[in-house]
């Protein structure tokens, strides 16, 4: 895996290289994911910003499914070689990249009634998290719905119910609450949940809603449990440095003019719209027990997962400033 100064250094190679290499007039932007077209991503995230750039000549092509390279770990690094121009991906797969970032993920980090996109740009805009992007321009920062539990052959009620159990998590702040919880933390990809959940590699997955009906995780899973103080998980769309640059001043006026709390606003109101369209169906299919948690059957989880929060927003350099900026203090 990249490191830090590997990713800098090739950030500004594919900078230079992009800049000298592009023809005047070149308006065509490889956008690279590695989801079905029919994911939330294309209609919450991609397709307004196709839309708010198609007036100034701007074409961004998409690339799903891995098509530009397979393997959504490496997302960050082909924006930052160029591989492609623009690229989405979760923070939580490479955590270490991201210490502050993920913050925002932790159990009870998001202040009710907040955004959690608000929270991104909040750190992003006072300089907190720019170390944690290098070679590249954020266009979108936000947060998905609450994670539940997606369980096969499993109900959960209590934190003594997972005692033994292995949880599928996709980034290190899901890992904590889990371990909090008395269970083991597997992270994978989302793509291999399907399959890993079916036959018995996990037990269940920490994970938003959406992501249920996104990956067709209903077919494999049968026990649901909702308002568990479970987190969020971080997802980013992020553009190669040099390829912005490069762009003539209408087009980049155009991208700008979307780019930021714009972009993510539509992204998260897509997530938390599909996590609804979702908890409705395996509702209404009536061979599925979804449950939701009591406040005090939730107060069992927050005493276990709480903690984590301020143990791991302790345990970073600045952390407790971070998550302050992140909730508007």
């Amino acid at each position: 895996m990249l490191n830090f100064t590997t990713l800098r250094a090739a950030g500004a190679v594919a900078a230079t290289a992009a800049v000298l290499a592009a023809p005047a007039g070149a308006t065509t932007l490889r956008f690279a994911h590695w989801v079905p077209p029919q994911h939330t991503l294309t209609a919450s995230t991609i397709q307004p910003l196709i839309d708010a750039t198609a007036a100034s000549g701007l074409e961004i092509q998409v690339y799903p499914g891995g098509e530009l390279g397979a393997g959504p770990l490496e997302q960050y690094v082909r924006a930052v070689t160029g591989a492609a121009d623009i690229v989405w991906g979760l923070q939580g797969y490479t955590s270490t990249q991201f210490p502050r970032t993920m913050i925002s993920e932790l159990p009870g980090a998001v202040p009710e009634g907040m955004h959690g996109y608000d929270m991104l740009w909040n750190a992003y805009e006072a300089g907190q998290l720019a170390n944690e992007f290098p070679g590249t321009v954020p266009l979108a920062l936000w947060l998905s719905e609450p994670n539940v539990f997606i369980m096969r052959d499993h109900d959960i009620r209590t934190p003594a119910d997972l005692a033994g159990l292995k949880i599928r998590v996709s980034g290190s702040a899901a890992a904590a609450a889990v371990e909090s919880l008395g269970a083991t933390p597997v992270q994978m990809p989302a793509g291999e949940i399907y399959n890993s959940l079916q036959t018995g590699l996990i037990d269940g997955v920490i994970t938003g809603a959406s992501a249920i009906g996104d990956f067709r995780l209903d077919e494999v899973a049968n026990s649901y449990t909702l308002g568990a103080p479970l987190g969020h998980i971080s997802f980013y769309v992020v553009m190669n440095q040099g390829a912005y640059d490069s762009l003539s001043d209408e087009e980049r006026t155009a991208l700008d003019s979307i780019a930021g709390r714009e972009l993510s606003a539509s992204a998260e109101a897509g997530w938390y719209a599909r996590a609804d369209q979702v908890i409705g169906q395996i509702t209404d299919a009536g061979d599925n027990t979804v449950y939701t948690l009591t406040d005090e059957e939730a107060a069992a989880f927050s005493a276990l997962t709480f903690p984590v929060r301020d143990t791991v927003v302790g345990s970073i350099d600045g952390g407790a400033d971070v998550l302050n900026t992140m909730q508007g203090m």
